[in-house]
């Protein structure tokens, strides 16, 4: 009985828990536009993850969450129901998370350069104004 008891308590926090995060609306938008511009780094396969959340936990370890999917490995085949889930949540949140950190980094690169430029008067202020709106612009998502 205690093992049932267990198993329930398991259960729902693994359920109300949702696993891994998802993407909120306005990250949606931003990871669409990623794709549009064609600047998504896509480390993880959302279609993957969802298909690989078939088996026991796989949707969860894909996604590197391996302690839920040891539960859900416990729970199969109930974890069907939201493992395929988790593993796509999971799969576009890590590449929404690289996208983002890889487009800061090449933001800061170009600020970089630009600052030299200014510092070696290779371009006056106003150039170098000009040249940082349109880099913020650039990477405005």
């Amino acid at each position: 009985m205690n093992f049932i008891k267990g198993m329930t308590l398991i259960l729902a926090i693994v359920v109300l828990s949702g696993c891994v995060r998802g993407l909120n609306s306005i990250e949606k938008k931003e990871y669409a536009a990623f794709e549009r511009d064609g600047v998504l780094i896509e480390e993880k396969n959302p279609t993957t993850g969802a298909v690989l959340g078939i088996l026991p936990g796989f949707g969860s370890f894909y996604v590197g969450q391996p302690s839920y999917g040891l539960v859900n490995l416990l729970l199969w085949p109930i974890s069907i129901l939201w493992d395929p889930i988790s593993g796509y949540d999971g799969a576009m949140s890590i590449n929404y998370d690289v996208t983002k950190y890889q487009l800061y980094k090449n933001k800061q690169a170009e600020f970089s350069v630009l600052a030299e430029k200014l510092a070696t008067q290779q371009i006056n202020y106003n150039q170098y104004l000009a040249e940082k709106i349109s880099i913020e612009q650039k990477y405005n998502y």
